[in-house]
């Protein structure tokens, strides 16, 4: 080789050596992000400039701790989870107690959003509508079927302070567990878990009556449940009694009360100090323990049921019409579905001649008892550890009618508050519950007690249970109402 060659060889090397230098940075750059979305699945959808941000010499930001060693234990993530998301109040040993993991995702999302964004903070947290319908907006949410679910129960009986003694099944040894796996499954579509910070977005700046017997405050009950994960209310009632009760979650301004109207009508007792004997209603006077208090409400649940059972003497226009269960002579015998009937349109009626009412008003059907081997209060009970499937068990006999007669009105409210442009819903319970025997306190409402005998409690629901899936039900709708809008 001549000098030439050896010249023009080194002239060679030297420009592969300039190019490669060139070159380096770039190669290095997509090794490490092709390196960081392998071994952090998370950062995916994280902006350029926020994971060049993100260096080690950097702060320590929420997402890195949220993102620290899979060694960590469940219990250590989940107390840090829970101490990066907003507007949490909960102690340590209540963390302990939740499965949170699902959360972490839109979790993450909140704060990539609330860094980027110059959107209000009520705003920037919650994630569009759409993404949170999930499909579900044209989904009939309660045609469906119970399916195992691993998780288990959003809330334990020791981290809500608003469980009555009789739906404490837990407390009071109820010694299976497994009713408390399973979660509905809509034919057409997947319910979505409850998200105890989306719902108190949705409701911010809102409030939430429910009007009925003790099943509806069975159902409120289990909501401040499932939103004890994020806050507990304040409780602002004016009264001892459980029968009604006022919340305020002041933090988003929302509010949610219990109105006591098992019939829905104006009622009282033939025997001041017996509610064993008959009830006298006033089949065409709304109760206005509830009536003339839920103007102002944004959301209504109404619902009614198991106390037309009872023995009642029926007046219309202030006119002795009939009775059901009664002895008085020369007094027509009545059924519960004509009493049942009348109270649902005078309820309905009242709402929609409520003169500045613009609130939603949700009809939650009947929820069937699931009394076997007797009636209530002849040794029935409900001693059954897991769902029937839709197959095994149909809607039938007054559970039937009652649901029929419910139906009914509903479609004559919706058609009268047209006028007015009331809003008048479905929250149809009825089939998912009715496929729930194992979901009553049974006798796991007390202590045992040799000496005296109680009726097993197969119309209420054990905290955590079933009912929970309602509020699955409830923030749905909600979404939708908000979609409309």
């Amino acid at each position: 080789m001549n000098f030439q060659d050896l010249e023009l060889s080194l002239g060679k090397l030297q420009t592969r050596k300039k190019n490669a230098t060139k070159i380096a940075p770039f190669v290095a750059l997509a090794i490490l992000f092709t390196i960081i979305p392998i071994y952090y699945p998370s950062m995916h959808h994280k902006k350029l400039s926020q994971v060049l941000s993100s260096s080690s010499l950097g702060p320590l930001s929420q997402d890195n701790v949220l993102h620290q060693s899979n060694n960590s234990s469940t219990e250590e993530q989940n107390e840090k989870l829970i101490a990066a998301s907003p507007q949490i109040n909960l102690t340590k040993s209540d963390a302990s107690n939740y499965s949170v993991a699902p959360q972490a995702s839109s979790g993450r999302e909140f704060e990539s959003k609330l860094q980027d964004s110059t959107e209000p903070v009520e705003e920037a947290l919650a994630p569009p509508l759409q993404a949170r319908t999930n499909g579900t907006e044209k989904c009939d949410l309660f045609s469906g079927d119970w399916v195992e679910n691993i998780e288990g129960p959003y809330y334990t009986n020791n981290t809500c302070f608003v469980i009555q003694e009789h739906q404490n099944c837990m407390k009071y040894g109820r010694p299976d567990r497994r009713f408390l796996n399973w979660k509905w499954k809509p034919d057409a579509c997947e319910l979505p878990k409850f998200e105890a910070h989306q719902f108190l977005e949705l409701v911010r700046g809102k409030s939430l009556a429910f009007v009925g017997d003790s099943v509806a405050r069975n159902h409120m009950q289990s909501l401040i449940c499932l939103l004890s994960k994020v806050l507990y209310p304040v409780d602002v009632s004016n009264t001892t009694d459980q029968e009604n009760r006022r919340y305020e979650y002041r933090d988003y301004n929302f509010n949610m009360s219990i109105f006591w109207a098992p019939y829905l009508v104006k009622a009282n007792k033939t025997e001041p100090n017996n509610i064993y004997q008959p009830f006298n209603l006033y089949l065409d006077e709304p109760d206005e323990a509830w009536s003339t208090k839920i103007q102002d409400f944004d959301y209504v649940i109404i619902s009614s049921g198991h106390w037309f059972n009872r023995p009642a003497i029926f007046y219309l226009n202030h006119t002795l019409t009939g009775c059901l269960f009664c002895s008085q002579p020369n007094v027509s015998q009545l059924t519960s579905f004509f009493s049942y009937q009348k109270a649902f349109q005078t309820a309905f009626r009242a709402i929609n001649s409520l003169k500045n009412y613009k609130g939603v008003t949700f009809l939650r059907t009947f929820a069937p008892s699931h009394f076997e081997g007797g009636v209530w209060d002849k040794g029935g009970d409900c001693v059954r550890t897991i769902p029937f499937k839709r197959n095994e068990k149909v809607l039938e006999d007054y559970n039937l009618e009652f649901y029929n007669i419910q139906l009914q009105e509903l479609k004559v409210a919706q058609k009268e508050g047209e006028n007015r442009g009331l809003k008048f819903r479905l929250f149809d319970a009825t089939q998912p519950m009715l496929l729930r025997p194992d979901g009553h306190p049974s006798k796991y409402g007390r202590w045992p007690n040799p000496n005296v005998t109680l009726s097993n409690d197969c119309v209420h629901w054990c905290l955590p249970g079933p009912i929970d899936v309602w509020s699955d039900f409830l923030i749905e709708l909600f979404k939708r109402e908000a979609t409309d809008r």
